[in-house]
């Protein structure tokens, strides 16, 4: 697992030190153990975990920026995509790893503790926290992968990103189409789309990472209850 990871990271420069290394190790062998009693991914093979997991993750850092000890939100973050690869690879941010499923947060406490990192737990719906004063616009990145449709994404995610701050998805091959169907949603939620980058994993994956800056505060009435965020998405 981590000769794959290290060898495709190795193609775009970048190199891991032993202490990251031992970090991806122990991450993959908690994510196998605990995913023998709970549903984390279909991925297992460790080939494809240090590609489809590990890798894709870490792409975000090639596609944007975090500012030195920047505060980022991981939105959704279920097995700790992208958010706990990116802390391993930038330990000076400040991680935020929401979910709305506890017995993942439990999962999640138990990597960052044994692989040495911080990041601060939440346990709340994605619409909750958008509308709760201690999250609400609070993070220089609010990011997400592989969570919702872009329109609906963006009212998820805007909510908790500062003035100025930045939107990052994580999509996959119809990342650019749902961009097009979500330009209406994210100039409602006082967005400006920045970028839409689309590249291949190294095992041939198509995948999308769309930046979207914001421009002024997101409207109080955003985000909305969840059943109307679902059923009756921003155009």
């Amino acid at each position: 697992m981590i000769e794959t990871l290290v060898n495709a990271l190795a193609k775009e420069n970048v190199t891991l030190n032993d202490t990251q290394i031992g970090q991806f190790k122990k991450y993959y062998q908690l994510l196998i153990e605990w995913n023998k009693k709970m549903n984390l991914t279909a991925i297992t093979e460790p080939t494809e975990v240090a590609i489809k997991h590990f890798y894709d993750s870490i792409t975000f850092l090639f596609h944007t920026d975090i500012k030195e000890c920047g505060k980022v939100i991981d939105v959704g973050t279920g097995a700790g995509f992208p958010g706990i690869p990116l802390k391993i690879m930038r330990p000076d941010i400040q991680l935020t790893l929401l979910d709305s499923l506890n017995k993942r947060l439990i999962f999640l406490q138990e990597v960052c503790d044994n692989i040495g990192i911080d990041a601060e737990i939440i346990h709340k719906r994605a619409e909750e926290g958008g509308r709760d004063k201690n999250l609400r616009e609070k993070f220089d990145i609010a990011t997400s992968r592989a969570v919702a449709n872009m329109n609906t994404l963006s009212e998820y995610l805007m909510p908790f990103v500062k003035v100025k701050g930045k939107m990052v998805a994580m999509k996959g091959k119809n990342g650019a189409e749902e961009l097009e169907n979500a330009k209406g949603a994210i100039k409602t939620l006082n967005g400006e789309i920045v970028k839409c980058d689309e590249f291949l994993l190294p095992n041939g994956d198509e995948r999308t990472i769309i930046v979207v800056n914001k421009k002024s505060h997101t409207p109080m009435q955003y985000p909305r209850q969840g059943g109307k965020i679902k059923n009756n998405p921003l155009k």
